[in-house]
């Protein structure tokens, strides 16, 4: 083998080991580019699945959001309707007839008279349009009297002279316990619930 060969075959030797590791590289470099394109094309649809994923949670809320500010704003106007039945309810009271008046009136004196003993003298109060009311309906009872106004829509406060109890017989007091009693009814008939 002359020199030339020698030479010759390293050098096709190292232009075969240039191609082989060219091919090498390339076939690595296609790979490299292959997996580059599938973990971008994860990344991207993981971030589209995020973004959807964030655009359902906000949508979620938003929606949330909106129920709850709609069961608020129906809780309020029924609120105001069932308020507005309560004052119209006071002022039926507060305008009721003479005759209904002393009618519903004196069996509220009476059972708060019979709260004291027999002995003790009863002060009552009403409110200042029913003064003549009131010191009619005591003329039938001995131990009891008129002291002043209490500021009700009807009805009678007794207070004790030698006792410390007070009788609230109010129309307000009466009306106050039998709303609390029957609001869940009322609202039911008003609302069809």
């Amino acid at each position: 083998m002359s020199l030339d060969t020698v030479v010759e075959d390293i050098r096709d030797e190292a232009q075969a080991r240039a191609s082989e590791i060219q091919a090498d590289a390339d076939e690595r470099a296609e790979k490299i580019i292959e997996e580059a394109e599938a973990d971008a094309e994860d990344i991207l649809e993981e971030r589209k699945d995020e973004v959807e994923e964030q655009i359902e949670r906000e949508r979620e809320q938003a929606l949330s959001s909106a129920n709850l500010e709609a069961k608020q704003n129906r809780l309020e106007a029924r609120r105001d309707v069932l308020d507005d039945v309560l004052n119209r309810v006071e002022d039926e009271l507060a305008s009721l007839s003479n005759a209904k008046r002393e009618e519903l009136t004196k069996p509220l004196v009476t059972a708060a008279i019979t709260e004291f003993d027999d002995d003790e003298t009863v002060k009552l109060y009403a409110r200042a349009d029913d003064a003549d009311l009131l010191n009619s309906l005591l003329e039938e009872h001995e131990k009891a009297e008129y002291a002043g106004e209490y500021d009700c829509l009807g009805g009678v406060v007794a207070e004790g002279q030698q006792s410390r109890v007070r009788v609230n017989n109010t129309f307000d007091s009466i009306l106050d316990a039998v709303w609390e009693e029957t609001l869940g009814d009322v609202s039911e008939q008003l609302f069809d619930q």
